[in-house]
């Protein structure tokens, strides 16, 4: 009932409940049925600070959403919490929102433009360099805690491996130590720390940038110094900034959740020890299961709109829900069965993003 402890917890101004805290960290598959129970496949929730936006729960109205930039935007600026100052500029998810000359925040032309920059960049990595990069920092991982006989295989392998191959592909090897690992997770996190861990990120990428203006070498930011697209030394460090979240983040956590699926789980340990499952199709299980990701901020609409029988007004705030699109019960009736072989899940979201 309304006023004791435990609605408080996860219920706000209005009754909206909370998208952080408690419920929402402890049970988000309880909150995600609760809110379509309550609101269908289009939720209204409360951000950090008690701030209204829309998660979107379905499946089909994610792919909606992700696919009609016309409709719902990447250009944070557009939001209209931001325009009449009910969010500050130190807001725990700022470095998130906080526009910036990045792809991510760009639709149509300037989108394509910028992102031409970073996947030709991205293409000419050497991917058996990366397989070598993994194989020498994985042994030294292990090493390093082999002869103790346990280990803690989230802060001593998952979250370091792709921080220390992010760091060779970059040509920063010498920036990597457990200060960049945990700033790399804290920045988006919606933490009190967020902004002050993101500034140390974008301190180390402009020195790399600067470097490479000064010197061109043959790595991913002398890459995107030299593209003919002629992206200035706060772009390329923007962009480093988006391709290392991006791909640190998602990286650390499939790595984790693979581990303790394969490690704790008697049903695919079982299948996998029997040949009935490669570990590939164990990583494509968990991405079903537990995405990297399980919400990504945001779109903000155009316009005043529909989305899954709720009324959208232009410069809300709506966030990609991967975990709940990928529970939907429209695609996925029964949760415990395998999914093997099927590759719609939203992991990666979609879209032009």
């Amino acid at each position: 009932p309304p006023g004791c402890p435990a609605h408080s917890m996860g219920a706000g101004p209005g009754g909206l409940r909370r998208y952080y805290g408690p419920e929402a960290e402890n049970d988000p598959a309880g909150l995600y049925a609760k809110l379509r129970a309550e609101h269908g496949s289009v939720a209204p929730v409360l951000l950090h600070g008690d701030v209204p936006a829309w998660l979107v729960l379905g499946h089909s109205e994610n792919l909606h959403l992700t696919r009609t930039p016309s409709q719902f935007s990447r250009d944070s600026r557009r939001w209209r919490a931001l325009q009449d100052g009910s969010v500050a500029p130190d807001h725990p998810l700022a470095p998130i929102f906080t526009w910036q000359p990045v792809c991510a925040f760009a639709d149509g032309d300037a989108h394509e433009r910028l992102r031409g920059a970073v996947t030709d960049s991205m293409e000419r990595i050497d991917t058996r360099g990366v397989r070598r990069h993994v194989n020498r920092f994985s042994n030294r991982l292990v090493n390093d805690f082999c002869e103790k006989g346990d280990a803690e295989l989230v802060s001593q392998f998952a979250e370091h491996l792709p921080m220390m191959v992010v760091c060779a592909v970059f040509g920063m090897p010498e920036e990597y130590n457990d200060r960049m690992v945990q700033a790399a997770r804290d920045m988006i996190r919606g933490t009190q720390t967020a902004v002050e861990s993101n500034a140390y990120v974008v301190a180390a990428l402009t020195r790399l940038v600067e470097r490479r203006r000064a010197a061109p070498e043959e790595d991913l930011a002398g890459w995107l110094v030299s593209h003919p697209a002629g992206l200035t030394d706060v772009e390329v460090a923007e962009h480093l900034r988006l391709i290392l979240v991006a791909a640190y983040e998602s990286t650390a956590n499939l790595i984790a959740n693979v581990l303790r699926m394969v490690l704790t789980d008697p049903r695919f340990r079982a299948r996998l020890s029997g040949g009935h499952m490669t570990v590939p199709e164990a990583v494509e299980q968990t991405l079903w299961d537990e995405p990297p990701f399980t919400a990504v901020f945001g779109r903000w609409a155009v316009g005043d709109t529909e989305l899954g029988g709720q009324q959208i007004k232009a410069g809300d705030a709506l966030l990609v829900g991967i975990a709940a699109a990928n529970t939907d019960p429209a695609v996925r009736p029964d949760l415990t069965a395998g999914m093997e072989g099927n590759r719609a899940h939203l992991a990666f979201s979609g879209g032009p993003h």
